[in-house]
């Protein structure tokens, strides 16, 4: 800005229209005291000030002016229409002012040293600011120099009271400072540890992490001085950065040696016993075999003499025994323990099969439920049982496996029925998100959740532990027959396809089987 000062109106109005055409941002004042109080105020960057006012003339104002610090920057103009001779042209000079021009003003050579003036009033104070950053900088920087002094010498006090080898190296992979535990395996502080021979690699990868400014981490082998033996340590260096810029290097040199020795102590005894586990594995697989073999041998050669005992006690139930009703009791009593007998051979021949290798596929389960459903049909019709199939869908499974499960709930739900009530039974499906049994119902879910519903005689469900437990029961032989292997085989089945089965039931209110089956199978089937 600048500040024309005179006491005559009709001389400031010209002055500051020709300066406001040149863009300048233009102040006013009509005496010397005026002028003062507005200079104390603001920041101007030329003054032109007339020489011949009535108080203060000019020449006292440029001097007052010159006193204040803030307005050192500031040129001054004099202007003088009778003071035109040469002392008072020096005068003006001598008080402060930098030109001392005589009216009437050329207002172009004026407005060329306004602009002449200003320019250079805006490179002083950029030139100020500037020296003011600068200044501010070396400060900031000295204070950093301190303060880095200060830590570099707390982390040294902290490098001298580790267990461990420990130095710093400079931004160029000099070695700066080592603590006391270096010279147990270097013979000076710039001289790098003693290396294994074919530990040499891992200190020529060292320059181009150096380079990086990344950390280093390798193990490696020391010759110990005393001792002249190596011993195994962990090298660890680490980049020191200050505002993102790299300042030096600090590693440690951390002995491992006892870890190392147990590890490969460890690892010879874990390769040994992993040895000692595949023989056994290979004599386990010879000897489950042959006990498969020998199960379904035994089975076989029990349920030969079973039937021809059961055939002969007929024969002599329908040939000999006829008006003897207690020798017909007896004999009944008999021919039911050979069956039972005869269902459990069976029963422990398919529990034992299940570790048999198999393959899934996919499943159509309203169609394997149809095929078990004729299996069922004179027990249906006997008790005229009613069985609902909901819409069921195509999921991967291994057949058979499946088969067991669905006939063993259906039977279940056909025997243990309540007095006098016709069975109900409904098996309903439904694909779900997750593999639990109350996940959400989803119709792009990787799950079949199937539900098989009846109204028997149910159960109390502080014993669902125990009813999928093999020869577990929760009801007498002599109410209801079974061998108590059901269940089992169908958990086991379910686990054969890494599903979950469970149940929820109320004493005469009726049981519900939850299966949840993947839809697809991934992998081999899941061994139990």
């Amino acid at each position: 800005m600048v500040l024309i000062v005179d006491d005559r109106p009709e001389n400031i109005l010209p002055l500051k229209k020709i300066l406001e055409l040149h863009k300048f941002a233009v102040d006013t004042a009509e005496s010397g005291e005026e002028a003062l109080k507005k200079i104390l105020k603001t920041n101007y960057s030329v003054i032109i000030l007339d020489v011949q006012m009535p108080g203060m003339d000019g020449f006292e104002v440029a001097t007052a002016i010159t006193g204040f610090s803030r307005s050192k920057d500031t040129s001054i103009i004099f202007l003088s229409a009778v003071n035109t001779e040469k002392k008072f042209i020096t005068k003006g000079y001598t008080s402060g002012g930098v030109d001392y021009l005589t009216k009437p003003v050329d207002p172009d050579i004026l407005v060329l040293k306004v602009k002449t003036l200003h320019r250079l009033y805006e490179q002083q104070q950029e030139l100020r600011a500037t020296q003011d950053s600068l200044r501010k900088e070396i400060e900031v920087r000295k204070q950093a120099q301190e303060e880095l002094s200060s830590r570099m010498q707390e982390l040294r006090l902290v490098l001298a009271s580790l267990p461990q080898m420990a130095f710093t190296v400079t931004t160029d992979g000099t070695i700066e400072y080592v603590n006391e535990h270096w010279f147990n395996y270097s013979i000076n502080s710039k001289a790098f540890p003693l290396t294994h021979d074919d530990d040499l690699d891992t200190c020529q990868e060292w320059p181009s992490y150096l380079e990086k400014g990344i950390e280093f981490t390798r193990e490696m082998r020391l010759k110990e001085i005393a001792t002249g033996d190596y011993r195994h340590h962990l090298l660890r260096i680490t980049p020191i950065k200050q505002q993102d810029a790299l300042v030096r290097w600090v590693g440690t040199f951390t002995d491992i040696h006892a870890q190392k020795l147990a590890a490969e102590t460890l690892e010879e005894q874990v390769a040994t016993r992993t040895k000692e586990l595949l023989l056994k594995n290979t004599e386990l697989e010879t000897t489950n075999h042959e006990l498969q073999q020998f199960t379904w041998v035994v089975s076989h050669d029990l349920k030969e003499p079973l039937r021809k005992i059961q055939l002969l006690h007929d024969l002599i139930k329908e040939r000999y025994l006829n008006g003897n009703p207690e020798a017909i009791s007896y004999l009944d009593r008999s021919i039911r323990s050979s069956a039972r007998l005869s269902k459990l051979i069976d029963d422990l021949l398919a529990y034992s099969q299940l570790a048999r290798p198999a393959m899934f596929k996919p499943t159509d389960l309203k169609a394997l439920l149809d095929e078990i459903l004729v299996d069922f049909e004179d027990t249906i019709n006997k008790k005229s049982a009613v069985i609902t199939i909901d819409t069921l869908p195509v999921i991967d499974t291994i057949p058979g496996r499946i088969r067991q499960v669905f006939q063993n709930l259906i039977s279940n739900a056909l025997k243990f029925t309540r007095t006098n009530v016709a069975p109900i039974i409904t098996i309903r499906a439904e694909l779900v998100a997750e593999k639990e049994l109350d996940s959400e119902r989803c119709e792009n879910g990787n799950f079949c959740r199937i539900v098989v519903s009846d109204n028997g005689i149910g159960f109390d469900e502080k014993f669902l532990d125990r009813i999928f437990v093999i020869f577990q029961r929760l009801n007498n032989r002599t109410s209801y027959e079974g061998t108590g292997i059901g269940l089992a085989i169908a958990k086991k089945n379910i686990d054969r396809h890494s599903g979950l089965i469970s149940a929820r039931s109320k004493i005469d209110e009726g049981t519900q089987f939850i299966l949840i089956l993947p839809t697809q199978q991934l992998g081999e089937p899941a061994t139990n």
